[in-house]
């Protein structure tokens, strides 16, 4: 992101010395922790009140920090939301790359797409209405919407390179992308749709059947 923080002189370092790996790296992981705790009350705050009833020193008073230390990690509370989305495609791509080489297809973009899911499993009272506020939220939804167009280009050069075949001549990587992107959207409007305490609703589940429809067409023009 272009609004990271500088980083500060540290005890015993003059300005615009380059501090040591060992400083380096707890300087790093205070700004992780900080931009975490940014993050998660302002995701909070937004589902629980909605997208224009916060305010950036709520978010900053709710996090424990200074309005001046948010602007050093985000832009808006809009761009709070916007690396959230940044970070779910990053991991699905991920996700795809650690595959094994000869998994098909439809195998390995369930498990790519399922990382973000699973974490939406594992802290549904917490992930729900962040889903619900995105989806519900205009602004955030087109957002949501031009990120996915990333997703699938970052999803289409990955499966390309698995299997070998040129995304510029061969329609099955953005297809296939596509459809796994589909699947992904169509398990997040589902979900935030019901009441949350159905065990069929819950995402995990909802990827697997939605994958058994399309397995069939991923596989089928596979190596």
């Amino acid at each position: 992101m272009s609004n990271r923080p500088e980083v500060q002189p540290g005890p015993g370092r003059a300005p615009g010395q380059v501090p040591g790996p060992a400083s380096s790296s707890l300087a790093q992981r205070k700004r992780q922790l900080v931009a975490t705790e940014l993050t998660e009350a302002a995701l909070q705050l937004l589902a629980l009140k909605g997208f224009d009833a916060v305010t950036v020193d709520e978010i900053a008073s709710t996090a424990g920090v200074s309005k001046r230390t948010f602007f050093r990690y985000f832009a808006s509370k809009e761009d709070v939301v916007v690396q959230f989305l940044a970070d779910m495609g990053a991991d699905m791509r991920a996700g795809l790359a650690a595959r094994p080489a000869g998994e098909r297809p439809s195998e390995a973009l369930l498990h790519a797409v399922s990382v973000p899911l699973t974490i939406c499993d594992d802290h549904a009272d917490r992930a729900l209405p962040v889903v619900r506020l995105i989806l519900r939220t205009p602004a955030l939804l087109a957002r949501f919407l031009e990120h996915q167009a990333r997703w699938r280009e970052d999803l289409t050069e990955e499966l390309a390179a698995r299997l070998g075949r040129d995304p510029r001549a061969d329609l099955y990587p953005r297809l296939a992308a596509g459809m796994a992107l589909a699947a992904f959207d169509a398990v997040l409007h589902r979900w935030s749709e019901g009441e949350g305490a159905d065990g069929s609703a819950e995402p995990g589940a909802l990827i697997g059947e939605a994958f058994a429809v399309l397995a069939p067409a991923l596989d089928a023009d596979a190596p």
